[in-house]
């Protein structure tokens, strides 16, 4: 349902853009975001966006530096992300945000932030 790219090796204070794509005829009418999970941790949601993409809204520790957007004609959302810290170090997904229409999770595409 869900295919991520754009994932890599990059130094602290780099910046890298994720994409989104998928193959769900009801992606453009639903909330998105993108997720991580870093080795050890919980899976948690980095940014959000609604089907119109008004009103995107972030976690605190990547307000400022990480930008979602959305192309629904493209069935595809992007994941900004400059100002690259090791702690953003982590498997990247993107799922919706309602539990209940949440598809299957993809394989992810893998940031690794270098100090």
């Amino acid at each position: 349902q869900f295919v991520e790219s754009g994932g890599g090796l990059v130094q602290a204070g780099g910046s890298l853009r994720l994409s989104c794509e998928s193959s769900d005829w009801m992606f453009s009418v639903r909330s998105a975001g993108w997720y991580r999970q870093a080795p050890g941790k919980e899976r948690e949601l980095v940014a959000g966006i609604s089907a119109g993409a008004a009103s995107p809204n972030y976690a605190d520790s990547v307000k400022g530096r990480f930008t979602i957007s959305r192309d629904n004609a493209k069935k595809t959302m992007y994941l900004q992300m400059g100002s690259l810290k090791p702690e953003d170090t982590a498997a990247y997904y993107c799922n919706y945000l309602t539990p209940g229409t949440q598809g299957s999770w993809g394989r992810g595409t893998q940031v690794t932030v270098s100090s």
